[in-house]
């Protein structure tokens, strides 16, 4: 039987991959036919750990540093990947939150801070996925083939209170991969976002395991009451970068557990 979620030998740079969300998709896709997966995160340590993982099942990859903030340290990323593997040719720009080291005030009202609290957000989430973009692009639009799919979230599909900033960073983000869309589709590049809600992270369930009638409220807000998993995200992602999809372009998909609807 034929796998239609099967990657077909592409290679895949998934960001901020050295944990969580971004690890389970770089699992994901070595499972899938990968046939290589760069594994980025701004800790090289983390970073090496997946690749390692991917290697040890017969899997290829390798792990690079780089801060996605950053346009020249994504550019020699992205020459690292093309000197191990030759191509780009999916994008996943996964690296976000605030940051690999955000400031002690990022989550405190934006009115009560400056451009240093901002940018922990609006580096990461906004100018992380237009510095991948503008690297990985040209050689997409070279071989003529490209799939690059952006994990956003609910805050910038709907907004969200005390997280303005990272609203903002997001909704400029799934702007970009709409606008990729409709400049690239003639060169065979797609671009999607998947939208995701609260993840069921180490960190995360920490918090939570402190304060359970905190997360029994939380998850009043959910239609399927559950913290997402990693792999809730990654099966979106791997459908979005495969074959199965060679017909959607542009759009969002919330992964959610039912925390908003979309039309």
């Amino acid at each position: 039987m034929t796998d239609i979620l099967d990657l077909g030998g592409k290679i895949a740079l998934v960001t901020g991959a050295g944990q969580n969300v971004g690890r389970q998709i770089a699992l994901h896709f070595a499972q899938h036919g990968a046939g290589g997966v760069i594994v980025n995160d701004f800790f090289a340590e983390r970073a090496e750990g997946v690749a390692r993982e991917i290697r040890e099942v017969g899997g290829k990859a390798i792990a690079v540093q780089a801060d996605v903030t950053k346009l020249d340290s994504v550019k020699a990323m992205v020459a690292a990947a093309e000197r191990e593997f030759g191509r780009v040719d999916i994008l996943v720009n996964n690296a976000g939150n605030a940051g690999a080291e955000p400031t002690a005030d990022a989550r405190k009202p934006f009115w009560e801070t400056d451009a240093a609290e901002w940018n922990s957000f609006i580096g990461v989430n906004f100018y992380g996925p237009l510095n991948c973009g503008a690297a990985c692009i040209p050689g997409m639009i070279q071989r003529q083939f490209g799939r690059m799919v952006t994990v956003i979230s609910d805050a910038g599909r709907m907004g969200e209170s005390g997280l303005e900033v990272y609203s903002a960073a997001k909704a400029g983000a799934g702007g970009l991969t709409r606008a990729v869309a409709r400049s690239l589709a003639r060169y065979n590049i797609r671009a999607n976002n998947v939208a995701i809600a609260a993840i069921g992270t180490p960190g995360i369930r920490a918090r939570y395991a402190a304060a359970p009638e905190r997360l029994k409220r939380a998850l009043e807000r959910y239609v399927i009451r559950r913290l997402g998993e990693p792999t809730d995200i990654a099966n979106m992602v791997l459908f979005l970068a495969s074959g199965a999809s060679d017909w959607v372009t542009g759009q969002t998909y919330p992964v959610n557990g039912g925390f908003s609807f979309a039309l």
